[in-house]
C-alpha cells in the first residue's frame, strides 16, 4: 500500500467542547471544502456508570446527547477535547482557523500540524474491519467499540 503525505492537523481547544459548541464548529469547519476524514478525541462518557455508590444507574449528563451535523443526527458519545483531521492538501488551513476563532470564542486553541493518524492498515484495522477498500476508515477503528465510525459526506 502506498503511503501517502496528505497534511495533518489537530485542533486543540484549552476546554473540553459543549456538545452546542462542538456542533457549530463541526458544522462550520466541514462546510469546508478539502477535508478528507476527521477523528473526534476525548474522554468517554457512559451511559451507565461504571463504578462508584451509583454503578449500574444511568448516566444523565448533558454532554451525552445527539448532535445534527451536516444534517445528520450523531450521538455524541465523548466529551470532546481534541478534534483531528486530514485534509487534501494545505489550502483550507486558514479557512479552519476562521472557523475556529468565530465559534471557540470564549477560550483560547491551537492549531498544530503534524501526523496523528495512521495511514496504513495496521492488525486492529484487520481484525476488526478485513480487507478493507475505503482508504480513509484506516486508523480510526477502536478496538473496544462495538459500533464503526460515523461517515459523513462533506464537500470536496
Amino acid at each position: 500500500m502506498a503511503e501517502t503525505s496528505y497534511p495533518q492537523i489537530r485542533i486543540v481547544p484549552a476546554r473540553f467542547l459543549t456538545p452546542d459548541t462542538t456542533e457549530a464548529l463541526l458544522n462550520e469547519i466541514l462546510s469546508k471544502a478539502g477535508i478528507r476524514r476527521m477523528v473526534i478525541n476525548g474522554p468517554s462518557v457512559p451511559e451507565i456508570v461504571p463504578y462508584g455508590p451509583a454503578k449500574g444507574t444511568p448516566n444523565v449528563v448533558a454532554q451525552r446527547r445527539e448532535i445534527e451535523v451536516m444534517g445528520e443526527t450523531i450521538k455524541l458519545q465523548v466529551q470532546v477535547g481534541t478534534i483531528l483531521m486530514e485534509l487534501e492538501d494545505e489550502t483550507p488551513i486558514p479557512e479552519i482557523r476562521k472557523a475556529c476563532e468565530a465559534v471557540l470564542t470564549n477560550f483560547p486553541f491551537s492549531i498544530q500540524e503534524g501526523r496523528f493518524m495512521r495511514s496504513s492498515m495496521t492488525m486492529t484495522d484487520y481484525a476488526k474491519y478485513g480487507i478493507v477498500e475505503d482508504e480513509r476508515i484506516l486508523g480510526m477503528v477502536d478496538p473496544k467499540s462495538n459500533t464503526r465510525p460515523i461517515i459523513l459526506q462533506g464537500n470536496r
